[in-house]
This record gives structure tokens, sequence and C-alpha cells, in this order.
């Protein structure tokens, strides 16, 4: 074998030498995360009906309701849609359940805050319920839970969800438009289209809400639903934008130098 190849590297080259033929490439092995995900699954289905029956307990069962919503979220990443579509109704379902206020009147709606948390892990299946049950009627003074319901739409980066962020930085209650606002920051990957649309709503109302309070010193509630705010919705602007700017005077000089500018390049 040395004296061949001895002969090959010395001998003068007469002529081309053919490409030698190379065995097929092995068929790639996929890794579980690549693989078809197993669907109907009896563990899930397990889980699913557990949990139904301790929702029915008039809040009896919450805590173990609860364990539940755990188990559900770490057999989610390895769920088919099938078995997601049956998590995702089960733990709306929950939403409908009635739930009496404790002795102090506060809401007892420790099932329904760890189910809105659920919901932000499960994107973007959980988007439209999510979307069905901000500002519904059954939860709607509920400030508590219709905030972690915002709060997760956000994380599930909807699109649908981004328009609904938007309307919902007016609204009534400061804590929820301040979980709007904080919401919306997780935008701040798509785009620069979609990213100017929703600086340039956030400052609106920022500055808004600026104007009130400086315009009325002596306007407690302007002053309040201002210190509520501002900070969440400066915190996105600058996630959006790239900028470090910090008062609403210094953000609106800033959108309109660079509103048309490719932000990238800012």
């Amino acid at each position: 074998m040395i004296h061949s190849l001895l002969f090959f590297l010395t001998c003068p080259i007469a002529a081309p030498v053919a490409a030698p033929i190379l065995p097929p490439e092995p068929t790639p092995v996929l890794f579980q995360d690549e693989e078809e995900k197993p669907d109907k699954r009896p563990e899930i289905k397990e889980l699913v009906d557990a949990f139904a029956g301790h929702i029915k307990k008039r809040g009896d069962e919450d805590r173990e309701a609860l364990a539940e919503v755990d188990s559900m979220l770490g057999e989610w990443e390895m769920c088919g849609p099938k078995d997601r579509k049956d998590i995702i109704r089960i733990l709306s379902r929950s939403l409908n359940e009635k739930r009496k206020a404790d002795k102090d009147g506060r809401p007892n709606n420790m099932l329904f805050v760890a189910v809105a948390v659920a919901f932000g892990r499960m994107g973007p299946e959980s988007a439209p319920e999510l979307m069905k049950w901000i500002d519904n009627k059954k939860h709607r003074k509920d400030v508590k839970l219709q905030r972690q319901l915002v709060l997760s739409l956000g994380m599930t980066v909807d699109n649908k969800g981004r328009k609904v962020l938007i309307d919902l930085l007016v609204n009534k209650y400061a804590a929820i438009q301040a979980a709007a606002a904080e919401a919306l920051g997780n935008y701040s990957k798509k785009d620069q289209k979609v990213r100017k649309e929703v600086f340039e709503e956030i400052l609106k109302v920022l500055n808004s809400a600026y104007n009130a309070k400086e315009g009325a010193s002596t306007d407690r509630e302007a002053q309040e639903r201002y210190d509520v705010i501002a900070a969440s919705m400066i915190t996105t602007l600058q996630g959006l934008s790239g900028a470090t700017i910090r008062t609403p005077n210094d953000w609106r000089k800033w959108w309109n130098d660079n509103k048309r500018k490719k932000w990238d390049d800012v």
C-alpha cells in the first residue's frame, strides 16, 4: 500500500484522476426535541381531569388545582397540539368558576392569577384566551388578575394582542395602563415598523399624563396616575428605540428627530 502511494505521488500525471466515489452520508439522527411530539397522552388527560375535578370544589381544592397547573406547565414543552389545546381549554374554563371574597372583601383569586401566569408561558396558543378574559365582566374589577392577564398577553408577542395592549394604554386603572406599557416591551425585537407604532402610542399617553400633571399641580389623581405609569412607559420606550432618554419632553424631541430614520442606525 505504501509503495503504491509513493508511485502515485512521484509518477508524472498523464490524465486527470477521477474523483473517488464516496459512501452516502448517513441519515441524521433526530434528537428528542426534533422529533414529532407525542400527542393525546394519557398522563395529560389525567392532569386535565384531575384539575377539572379540583376547580369544581368552590375553592376547597384550589391548592391541589395549583399543583396541577404546575404539572401542566412542566409538561407543556413536550405536548403535541391536541394536548396543548386540552390544557388551554381546561385552564380557561377555571376562570368561569366563582370564588367568594375573603372577610375583608378581597377577591379569592389565587387560582385565577396562577392560571394567568401559566398562560404567559403557553403562547402563542394562550393568546386568544388571554384576550377573552381581559376586561371580561366576570373579573373586570379584579385589578390584580387583570394586570397579570395583560402582562401574560405581552409575553405571547401576539399580533392581535398588540392591538389589545395598545388600547389598554388608556384604561381607567393606572395599574392596567402601566401593565400594558410593560407588556408592550416584549415587542422590542420586532421590526422597526411595529416598534415605531408601539412607541408612538405609548409616547402619546405618557405626554398626555405628563401635561395633565403639570397643568394642574393640585390634581392629586393626575399626579398619582403619572407616578404609576411613567416608569414602565419610559422603560418600554427605551427598549423599543435603544435610546436612554428619561423625560417626556426629551422623548418627544427624540421622536420628532428620529421617527423617519432607521432606528437600528440611530
